[in-house]
């Protein structure tokens, strides 16, 4: 599968702040690739800097003020390897997080979904946020987590995620958070989605059902939304404002068969 995504961001910023930026597909893929990030038109030096799971972060320290722009374009063929549990993983993300309040759950997930395991475990979590929980745009706070969006039952995907990510948890399955270029999506944007480990692999998990989850691909993986932000600074120093994001495949869209479990890309 080919894939072309896109990502153009404009930003104000006031005071001089480090830019950490985690728009880049992750590292494995096949891709062609520009990054630019320029301040009132004039080009800003960044670093890569390499995260777990093939997350690659660009920082920029000491940025502005001014009017920040960022541009980053790929060209994917084919997606990244298999991902593999690890050790580590299996404690890191069995653990509750700062938006995935799994021990706040753990009774009330563990008496909801009594006596499933593996696959059907995973499905049966994802069909109950998906049918429990309205898509709302702008219906979230960035300070929210997986406990709010159960009293609220609104969020956006972010949210759908944590929920299940701190179900599953709680349940004893590892899980966690990634953030993705969607082709399909509508309306168009970053996206996220869970994983979660069965038989030692990890399979995507999305209740929203916005995207076929095979054209998905992977930009940051971690605990939760802490670890995958497309865009973070340093103190109250900047304002995001515009963004927009595209994400194409070549080929037709799939239907995504619910039965199937899909590893992502």
């Amino acid at each position: 599968m080919q894939r072309s995504v896109s990502c153009r961001l404009t930003a104000t910023v006031t005071t001089p702040t480090e830019l950490v930026l985690g728009v880049a597909v992750a590292a494995g893929a096949a891709t062609t690739e520009t990054l630019s990030v320029t301040l009132d038109g004039v080009a800003v030096g960044v670093r890569e800097v390499a995260a777990e799971h093939g997350t690659r972060l660009h920082v920029a320290p000491g940025v502005g003020p001014g009017s920040l722009s960022v541009r980053y374009d790929a060209h994917v063929v084919g997606g990244t390897p298999p991902a593999t549990m690890t050790d580590l993983d299996r404690l890191r993300y069995l653990r509750p997080s700062r938006y995935c309040e799994s021990d706040r759950l753990a009774s009330f997930a563990r008496f909801e979904f009594r006596e499933l395991t593996g696959k059907e475990l995973v499905d049966a979590v994802s069909s109950w946020v998906g049918m429990r929980v309205a898509y709302v745009e702008g219906s979230s706070r960035p300070i929210d987590g997986a406990v709010s969006t159960l009293l609220a039952r609104e969020g956006v995907c972010r949210d759908f995620a944590h929920l299940v990510i701190a179900m599953l948890r709680a349940c004893d399955m590892p899980a966690r958070l990634v953030s993705v270029y969607a082709p399909g999506l509508d309306p168009m944007d970053f996206h996220a989605v869970a994983e979660a480990c069965v038989d030692d692999e990890w399979i995507v998990v999305d209740p929203t059902l916005l995207a076929p989850r095979s054209t998905l691909l992977r930009i940051a993986t971690g605990r939760d939304a802490a670890d995958t932000a497309f865009l973070s600074s340093t103190g109250d120093s900047l304002a995001l404002d515009d963004l927009t994001v595209s994400a194409i495949t070549d080929d037709v869209l799939p239907i995504d068969d619910l039965t199937r479990s899909v590893r992502l890309s």
